[in-house]
């Protein structure tokens, strides 16, 4: 088992791992799986900025967890969204817990001081995750997102990664 940063080459495996959660699943309000060249690029504008991690074993990437910007507006640059996604063979082995572990410890090092979870309800295994994480509830969008012939709630969750304190500077970059 490794956790390592992302790298482009692994583009066509994050494209697989994320597929069946936009065409069959809920986790994602994407309608339409985005293809290993999107995911490069999706890559590509998230690692200068924000971690983004992979899972690996024997050879072969099983899962991957990111953070994300939290809002556009500066005030908000110490805050990011999570999330986190397993390929199906390797769900409930400790995969996202892993992956998180890493994200969280890695984001405080950085200099963040939340971090955000949202997610499409009801999904008990994610707000397991989260919580034993110490993510807290903090609300419910009731009917956020229509997909797969109904609307759904989207639940938000927080993670405070550090004592609130007056920032001296922008979290650390990856650019540099």
């Amino acid at each position: 088992m490794n956790i390592r940063p992302v790298r482009p080459s692994d583009a066509p495996a994050i494209a697989t791992i994320y597929a069946p959660h936009v065409s069959e699943g809920t986790a994602s309000f994407e309608l339409s799986p985005p293809d290993e060249m999107e995911m490069a690029e999706r890559i590509r504008r998230t690692v200068g900025e924000r971690p983004w991690l992979v899972y690996e074993d024997g050879g072969r990437v099983w899962g991957y967890a990111y953070a994300g910007k939290h809002r556009e507006r500066p005030g908000y640059q110490w805050s990011v969204e999570v999330s986190v996604y397993v390929h199906h063979g390797k769900h409930r082995a400790g995969v996202a817990r892993a992956l998180y572990a890493e994200l969280l410890q890695e984001l405080t090092r950085l200099g963040y001081y939340n971090a955000y979870a949202i997610i499409t309800l009801p999904n008990i295994a994610s707000v397991g995750l989260h919580e034993s994480f110490g993510f807290v509830p903090v609300g419910v969008c009731r009917n956020a997102g229509f997909k797969l012939g109904r609307w759904w709630d989207v639940g938000w969750w927080q993670k405070s990664l550090r004592a609130y304190t007056v920032p001296t500077g922008a979290p650390v970059s990856l650019a540099g």
